[in-house]
């Protein structure tokens, strides 16, 4: 019988200085939640996962003092490194130092501005992947024409052919995750498939939704209005 855990990490230590906000971006308050409190939200809804780890600044205890869960899956830890990708790490080697994960338990990593993840993504991604050692992410094919720029001209035509846009979660055993995240440069690594990838791994590809968006720029905040009242509307 297959025991393996499926563990949401949710890493919420950016400054989200794109958005432009007095605050990070997880802690903008829509429909009377935070963004971060919607993400995870869509989680401590689902049966399969079995626990939570929103990992967070150090320095950020304000915000996080006002965070409330509803289930007793969701822990906070305050392990949060400069980077995405050491925050992820500080998350994993926490969640296997303290027991609360082995080596061969799930491990997905999900944007913490990433709040409109439909329920039907995630159990696609769960079905496809939670059993595959390579792990996979939930990507959607590049539709638009891409263009590469140079000194504010079009330099290029790109292309789209064959390109996918990662979205998240992304679902990688924790031993695979940790030995990934382990190298010494970190730089140049924006998401957890990249650094496994370059361990020589392969990671599925498994089909996603465009309602599953991040909150990047402050326009991006009409959007997930419609869509979180439009899931709201849906229960």
């Amino acid at each position: 019988m297959n025991h393996r855990q499926n563990i949401v990490l949710i890493p919420a230590a950016g400054s989200g200085s794109r958005f432009g906000a007095a605050k990070p971006k997880q802690y903008i308050e829509i429909n009377g939640k935070t963004v971060l409190q919607h993400t995870v939200d869509i989680f401590e809804r689902q049966p399969q996962i079995a626990r939570i780890a929103v990992i967070v600044s150090p320095d950020c205890a304000a915000e996080f003092a006002r965070f409330q869960t509803a289930s007793a899956k969701t822990q906070i830890f305050a392990v949060g490194g400069d980077t995405r990708a050491q925050t992820v790490k500080n998350g994993v080697d926490t969640l296997l130092a303290q027991g609360l994960a082995q080596p061969d338990d799930n491990i997905l990593v999900h944007d913490a501005a990433r709040c409109c993840l439909p329920p039907e993504a995630l159990q696609r991604l769960l079905a496809t992947a939670a059993d595959r050692p390579e792990g996979g992410i939930l990507a959607v094919p590049v539709a638009d024409t891409l263009k590469r720029g140079q000194s504010g001209a079009i330099a290029a035509t790109v292309d789209r052919s064959g390109l996918w846009q990662a979205q998240t979660p992304q679902l990688f055993r924790a031993a695979l995750l940790r030995q990934a995240l382990s190298v010494s440069d970190l730089n140049g690594i924006t998401d957890e498939a990249s650094a496994v990838e370059k361990l020589g791994v392969r990671p599925l590809l498994v089909a996603g939704d465009i309602r599953n968006l991040k909150l990047t720029l402050p326009q991006d905040e009409y959007l997930v209005r419609l869509l979180l009242n439009a899931a709201e509307q849906a229960v």
